[in-house]
């Protein structure tokens, strides 16, 4: 049962079963290629091998753990609507990119890995994403200048406000919800639906992506511009 409507839902499923397993889950849309950040709670009448058996299976697809029912909200903020920040950084990357001369595909291409080779070294590593980010920073260079201009624009405060704002908005949706003020037809549609309708993710199987990108994957042959 996924996040906002957890409530509403409960309580219908009550009409039909005294205590029913409720067990609430928060996961992300990376879970279509198998790296997702799924959450979980527990209702009152859920087992525990339940929640070892939701794990298990959201564990095939990413990464899952257990958290306490308050907190699922504030996942929605971070990790639920995380990929959506993911890919406006590096849509903004690409245009940095471009601005300088690099080619479109070439400049999505590298931002996109800068990102993903950044989170598999902190996923590694034992240190702060502090002390990485100190890392590449010498004294004096491009790195801490760069960022010196995005501390200048704001940049943390807007990630932090961004959470928060996706975190509210999700409360303010469960109480719509609560009140049924929204209608059958608008949450039917699930974020898998919409993930799977996007070019070049073909479902063979939960999680499977049996295509790449097209953008990074065509198999058109390349013309040199003019």
């Amino acid at each position: 049962m996924t996040n906002s409507f957890e409530n509403t839902k409960h309580k219908k499923l009550q009409l039909y079963r005294a205590f029913p397993k409720v067990m609430r889950c928060m996961t992300n849309t990376p879970v279509v290629v198998r790296e997702g950040a799924t959450v979980y709670a527990t209702g009152t009448h859920a087992k525990v091998e339940d929640g070892q058996l939701l794990e298990l299976l959201m564990a095939s697809v990413g990464y899952c753990t257990e958290v306490e029912e308050d907190l699922i909200d504030a996942v929605t903020g971070l990790s639920g609507s995380g990929p959506a920040y993911a890919f406006t950084a590096v849509d903004a990357l690409a245009d940095g990119g471009v601005k300088m001369g690099l080619p479109r595909r070439l400049a999505v291409r590298l931002g996109a890995q800068a990102l993903l080779g950044a989170a598999k070294m902190l996923l590694d590593s034992d240190q702060h994403p502090g002390q990485l980010k100190d890392n590449v920073c010498s004294p004096g260079g491009a790195t801490i200048h760069a960022l010196h201009v995005m501390e200048s624009g704001g940049f943390r405060s807007l990630l932090i406000n961004a959470v928060e704002a996706s975190c509210v908005r999700t409360r303010e949706l469960q109480f719509l919800a609560d009140q049924e003020k929204i209608s059958s037809a608008a949450i039917k549609k699930t974020t898998l639906d919409q993930v799977l309708q996007q070019p070049g993710l073909i479902p063979e199987g939960v999680g499977v992506k049996s295509h790449g990108i097209s953008m990074f994957h065509s198999s058109k042959p390349r013309t040199r511009k003019k």
